[in-house]
């Protein structure tokens, strides 16, 4: 009888396989949609592979090549543990397929590793075109001995394993806690806020790194800040020992420690799995609810009521229309605190010219970040499913748009005036 992990794991990935969709869909839009989407991706990992290439090419150009093991396994560490704290919802709890998979004969941890291995599986390219685009660039000026490429290969699939785990921990726990409240995406949100502004924050980094010609400075101080940062991530560093000695103990260690941590976290993960994704799925009602008198409203008030009700239930609607007015948030609170002149001065580089001169432009920084996605825009193919219920109430359809455009005057107007 074949392992009943490797049974449902290999069930799962059959499942939802673009390939196997490709190979035995006949319908030419599904198929038009998957080949669109793996060109895509994959001029997207070529254009990681290149930049990782181009890292190590600049690390072995001022000498410093000794340290791209170590960027290597911190960056594909920290993008494993990102993603895996974003996907943790929706591929490990609260996913559409839970009620099925529960219902067959596993046991409750079998499926929860399952679907951590189905998530690992999922993001495992991302991993390879980082790790083995950098080996690359390791190779041309370490010229390492052939057992390097060997190890660093093997490592590859292990080193993500562990910041996984964490992640999915992480990712637990959030859940145990959301399970007792209605609203269980509001952490995911905050996520994601969290890691765009950062991205945000990059540019600025970047912009400033080429244009005052500081690539060799910033390069040592990266090579600084990684040899610190394995100081207290354990795994980068007997990635990196591994490699450059190279040394089997610490790969043993590597492996031993990912084999353990996983065990550990998936016996606690499934005593809870279960009862986490039945309260993610329905919650009952409260105890101490009582019946009291209906409000009533007018036609266009409801719609937007039911409209807010659909964007704080929807984590894709909140990241996508909320940004802008988070971004004009933190511009405004950005000017009362350092003043709009000094915030000019660091977005231009301090460049030469009067800055009186930008401040005719405010309404339109103002406009451009809260009108960056309206909520009209999106919410009528948010309808989805429902579009043929909405299409058969005796509601006008200038009605129900302006009930979608109330919901968006009350959303942005406070942040407009505020900005």
């Amino acid at each position: 009888m074949k392992n009943k992990n490797f049974l449902l794991l290999k069930t799962l990935l059959l499942s939802t396989s673009q390939r196997n969709i490709l190979k035995y869909s006949k319908d030419e839009k599904k198929r038009r949609r998957i080949i669109g989407n793996m060109v895509g991706m994959g001029f997207l990992y070529l254009f990681i592979m290149a930049y990782c290439v181009a890292t190590c090419i600049g690390y072995g150009m001022t000498g410093l090549i000794e340290y791209a093991p170590l960027m290597c396994a911190l960056t594909v560490s920290a993008l494993a543990f990102v993603f895996t704290l974003f996907k943790t919802n929706g591929y490990l709890f609260n996913f559409k397929e839970y009620d099925m998979l529960m219902s067959l004969p596993f046991k409750t941890t079998t499926v929860a590793a399952c679907k951590f291995l189905y998530m690992y599986i999922h993001s495992l390219m991302w991993y390879l075109s980082i790790s083995l685009s950098m080996l690359i660039g390791y190779g041309i000026y370490a010229r390492p001995s052939a057992a390097v490429y060997v190890i660093w290969i093997i490592l590859t699939f292990i080193l993500p394993v562990i910041p996984m785990v964490i992640a999915t921990f992480i990712g637990f726990l959030i859940a145990k806690i959301s399970s007792g409240f209605r609203k269980t995406n509001l952490v995911q949100v905050i996520l994601i806020f969290a890691f765009c502004i950062a991205c945000f924050g990059m540019r600025f980094f970047l912009e400033d790194m080429f244009r005052d010609n500081k690539v060799e400075e910033t390069l040592e101080t990266v090579a600084a800040a990684t040899d610190s940062a394995a100081d207290i991530y354990f795994p980068a560093r007997w990635f990196s020992n591994a490699v450059i000695k190279p040394g089997f103990s610490d790969m043993l260690l590597l492996t031993g420690v990912s084999i353990l941590l996983f065990a550990a976290v998936f016996a606690i993960v499934g005593s809870s799995y279960r009862k986490i994704n039945s309260a993610l799925k329905s919650h009952a009602a409260s105890k101490s609810y009582k019946m009291t008198g209906q409000k009533k409203r007018s036609t266009v008030n409801t719609i937007t009521f039911k409209e807010f009700k659909r964007f704080t239930g929807s984590t894709v609607y909140i990241t996508n229309v909320a940004m802008g007015e988070l971004l004009a948030v933190i511009l405004s609170i950005a000017v009362l605190i350092v003043g709009f002149d000094r915030l000019v001065g660091v977005v231009t580089g301090n460049a030469p010219f009067d800055y009186s001169l930008v401040r005719p432009a405010i309404p339109i920084i103002v406009y451009f970040l809260i009108g960056m996605m309206p909520t009209t825009v999106s919410s009528p193919s948010l309808e989805g499913k429902n579009y043929w219920i909405v299409q058969s109430l005796p509601i006008e359809k200038k009605t129900l748009y302006k009930g979608k455009m109330l919901f968006n005057m009350y959303f942005t107007v406070p942040f407009m005036v505020f900005s």
